[in-house]
Formats: C-alpha cells, structure tokens, sequence
C-alpha cells in the first residue's frame, strides 16, 4: 500500500511572464486560497518563533472564518519555539505534513512526524522544535476553547494518521471515510480536526447544510467540490473555507484518493453573543 502524502505550500514566486487570472475566490459564504498564491511574499513572521515563517489561511474576521485560526507553520532545522501559544484560552491541534517535530509538554517530548496529530488543550505550556535535518511543515488550528459547568477541559492527545483507522460514512460501500483522532461523542471537546478520504469517483451525495464552520486543506488529490452556488475545481495544496449553513457537496476526480484535513466546531450550543 502506498503511503500517503501531504501537499504543502508552492512558495517561491510566480515569473513576470505568467497570468494574472487564477483560481482564488472570497465570497460572503466561503474562499478558496489555492496553493499556487501560497507563495514566499505572503507568509508571516510569529512572535517568539525562531526560524520560522507561516501562512496564515484563515483568522476571526468579520466576514471570514469565525471560531478558529488556520496557520501554516514552516519551520527550519533547529527553529521551534518555548512560546508558541500566547493566549491562556487557546486551544491547538498540530497536524505534520513534512519533517520531524517534537513537542514537549509537562516535560516530555513527543516526536512527530508525517501524518503526526497533536491535540493540546489551553494553558498546558507546550512548545515546539524542528527535531529533524530538514524544514518541517506543519498545520497549526487555534480556537478559543468553550468551557461548560460539570465538564472537564480534554487531556493532550498524540497519534498520528497511520494509528487511526479510517471509518467508514453509512450507506457508502466504503469509498467516503473519515479518519477520526478524537471520539466525537466526547463532549470535553468543541473542536474536531479529521481527515475525510474519498476513493475516485466517490461523491458527498446530498448537499450538506448545517451549523458548523469548515476549513478544509486538500492534502492529497484533486476533485469537483460544490460551495454554495458555485461547482469549484480543487487540489492538493488549496484551502477552503465554508461559513455555518454553507451548502456543500463533492465529486471526488481521482486517479488516487482526494484527502483533505477537516476542522469544525463541535459539541457546543450556539452562541447567543458575538464571539469577542
């Protein structure tokens, strides 16, 4: 079987002699940010990270993405940092997609490296190092942790894509799976960051409408994906974000497997405020 892969940003930078005109959409009910505008120009520099830079792809903005932050985290040999989170109430997931990372946490170190998950609940002062020879890559997702009376905050979790079993969606025949690192039935949690995988040829066969927020990073293949009215061609390296009530829907194209990385809000009631 062959191992999977995780596409990252393209980088460097687009010649003089090339099109303007490009696959880039922002609208008041989702965006994709395709890999090829994910270039050297638009990274960011992070405070109290060391050899590092980041592309942020999504932050609470009105009019954007509302319950989490999606950033990009590139890190060279030897960069990392002892400060990476500076917000007591975020929480975090790490998902690696190239390289080596360990992250310590309460004094032990766990290596990480393609396919890697951590989660790491708010306060828990971890940090974060290239443990490796080469950059490592990374998907950092903050969200300010919902706490509810008589409900504990979660533990930290590590695994990784390869421990996880993919499971199955109903009515399918096997060929939509998710690849779930928490139990979703555990109400500690209100965020969930999955893998979902479809097989060539394999669809989202209704168009789903509901309450949560998404971002979806296309970590390997290509397909038809349906964003409210629009029918838009993606790949692996493009973002997408949906708003809450976002209509969607998916023809997955092949030769191999479309894979995205998954978050949404979960577990919660509505908020009767605006989040800040």
């Amino acid at each position: 079987m062959t191992p999977p892969s995780y596409a990252g940003p393209r980088a460097g930078l687009s010649g003089q002699q090339e099109l303007l005109s490009g696959r880039a959409v922002f609208t008041e009910a989702y965006a994709v940010i395709p890999r090829g505008v994910m270039q050297d120009i638009v990274t960011s520099n992070l405070p109290h990270w060391r050899d590092t830079r980041a592309w942020v792809i999504a932050r609470p903005l009105s009019g954007f993405a509302e319950t989490f932050c999606q950033i990009i985290v590139e890190i060279a040999p030897g960069g990392g940092s002892e400060r990476p989170e500076g917000d007591p109430c975020a929480e975090a997931v790490l998902f690696v997609t190239e390289g080596e990372i360990a992250v310590t946490l309460g004094g032990a170190a766990h290596a990480l490296g393609p396919g890697g998950y951590a989660y790491l609940p708010p306060g828990c002062g971890w940090t974060i190092a290239n443990s490796g020879a080469q950059r490592a890559r990374l998907h950092w997702i903050r969200k300010e942790y919902e706490p509810v009376e008589g409900i504990p905050a979660p533990d930290p979790v590590f695994t990784s894509d390869a421990e996880v079993e993919p499971q199955p969606m109903p009515d399918c025949g096997g060929v939509w799976a998710t690849t779930r690192f928490i139990d979703p039935g555990d109400m500690r949690h209100d965020m969930a960051v999955t893998i979902v995988t479809l097989q060539p040829g394999a669809v989202i066969p209704f168009m789903e409408t509901h309450v949560m927020e998404h971002g979806l990073y296309v970590l390997e293949g290509k397909a038809v994906y349906r964003l409210n009215r629009d029918w838009v061609e993606v790949e692996a390296g493009d973002f997408m974000w949906l708003r809450a009530f976002c209509p969607q829907a998916c023809y997955a194209g092949g030769p191999g497997p479309f894979r995205y990385l998954l978050y949404k809000d979960v577990n919660r009631l509505p908020r009767l405020r605006p989040f800040g």
